[in-house]
């Protein structure tokens, strides 16, 4: 599977942005989806994933009533809708693929996007 992130930029706090993550191939609708982000000269961090089916979902405290995880398996894209964006949301994000349903860890996951810049400005 080859994952392609999108949607990144410049927007000012309050704003509002959609991260898109396009997958390659056929096997999109059994991969569970996740997206992480990591800040300047910080660790990657779990932001949010969503069960193959698309009926479970699980995010970080701090992005909880923001964003919002989705997919569309028919266009095999995962998508993450990020509102009331706040300064410390500054951050490469990425999207990736294969785990098991709702897992927090980077490690469990086998494939990865290229990751897109968010920058939140105050």
């Amino acid at each position: 599977v080859q994952l392609q992130a999108s949607g990144g930029g410049l927007v000012q706090a309050g704003g509002s942005l959609r991260l898109s993550c396009a997958a390659s191939g056929r096997t999109f609708r059994r991969y569970t989806m996740g997206w992480f982000r990591q800040a300047p000269g910080k660790e990657r961090e779990f932001v949010a994933t969503i069960s193959a089916s698309g009926f479970s979902t699980t995010y970080t405290d701090s992005v909880k009533g923001r964003f919002t995880i989705s997919r569309d398996n028919a266009k095999n894209t995962a998508y993450l809708q990020m509102n009331s964006l706040k300064p410390e949301d500054t951050a490469v994000y990425y999207c990736a693929a294969d785990s098991q349903d709702g897992s927090k860890l980077a490690a469990t996951y086998n494939y990865w996007g290229q990751g897109t810049l968010v920058t939140v400005s105050s």
